[in-house]
């Protein structure tokens, strides 16, 4: 056990709220590797019930764009939220929300391409930016969707100004209903992404990886009630569709009511509308989200204040 380095055991204590050496044993158990000393402590019913997301916040706007059947969302970082206030640097998040959409949310494309109405290209004009806004700037990433048949629709959340927020969702509906009669079922939907993150549109799409190691963590758990072996598999199958239902859109309940699952608001929406309705795909932004940002001790510098 003294051969685990301690910033390892603090890290999975962090993660999943276990105890010092409940930490300590899994990554023995494991040989050091975090992702399976986490699932030995779930398996094991050690780790904290709440799971901590492990990301850090960092400033400036995601934004989308759409037109029609496509769309396009992009990440432009800034170091502070003043920066992200300021005209000039909205204006040229909402630029380069044009372009991506011009390129099909090609990240690379996006950056190699010009401005609309500049002899510059993106990557050019956040370099530009630096100077004139006097802040570290980056544009981070991109993506896009389209649907053959229908219409893309978005939302942001905390948004600044139209299309430019901390939140934006991209969701696609394959139909051949007219855009309008589709509008509210699209924006009910990207906002239920928007605060509910699914992981994936059905079952089917998720991480095959992903699934099989929850599946391995239900199944540990589940052997350690000493039930059965049939009685072991019906409770497996009873979780992994629980967690169907915490992460795959169409099996989450929908938060406008908590109680209509996604896959029936789209049914209803699809007789009202007098054709079939089904989402292609979705794509969420939120502003910093896996970015590794340094961590301040605000103690310490109070404290280091005081002496001064």
């Amino acid at each position: 056990m003294s051969d685990i380095d301690a910033a390892k055991v603090k890290e999975l204590r962090e993660r999943t709220g276990a105890g010092m050496m409940d930490a300590k044993r899994a990554l023995v158990e494991t040989n050091g590797d975090m992702e399976k000393a986490a699932d030995w402590l779930r398996s094991k019913g050690l780790a904290a019930a709440a799971k901590k997301a492990g990301r850090v916040a960092a400033d400036g706007l995601v934004a989308v764009a759409v037109k029609g059947a496509q769309g396009a969302v992009i990440e432009v970082n800034s170091e502070t939220d003043f920066v992200a206030r300021n005209d000039k640097f909205q204006d040229l998040v909402k630029a380069v929300a044009g372009v991506a959409l011009a390129n099909g949310g090609d990240f690379d494309k996006t950056s190699a391409a010009k401005l609309t109405g500049s002899q510059k290209s993106v990557k050019d004009a956040v370099v530009d930016a630096i100077a004139t806004i006097g802040e570290n700037i980056q544009f981070r990433r991109a993506a896009g969707l389209s649907v053959k048949q229908g219409t893309v629709f978005s939302y942001v959340h905390n948004a600044v100004k139209p299309d430019l927020g901390k939140i934006a969702v991209l969701v696609g509906l394959e139909s051949s209903a007219p855009p309008d009669k589709l509008a509210g079922l699209g924006k009910q939907i990207a906002m239920h992404v928007a605060a509910a993150n699914p992981q994936a549109v059905t079952p089917g799409s998720l991480d095959k990886n992903l699934v099989a190691r929850e599946k391995s963590v239900f199944e540990e758990q589940a052997k350690a009630s000493g039930k059965p072996a049939e009685i072991v598999a019906k409770m497996v199958e009873g979780r992994l569709r629980k967690y169907y239902g915490e992460v795959v859109l169409l099996e989450q309940l929908s938060v406008m009511d908590n109680e209509t699952k996604i896959s029936k608001v789209i049914e209803d929406a699809a007789k009202a509308a007098g054709a079939p309705v089904k989402v292609t795909g979705f794509v969420r932004f939120a502003l910093g989200e896996g970015i590794e940002k340094k961590q301040e001790d605000f103690a310490a510098e109070v404290a280091a204040a005081t002496k001064h």
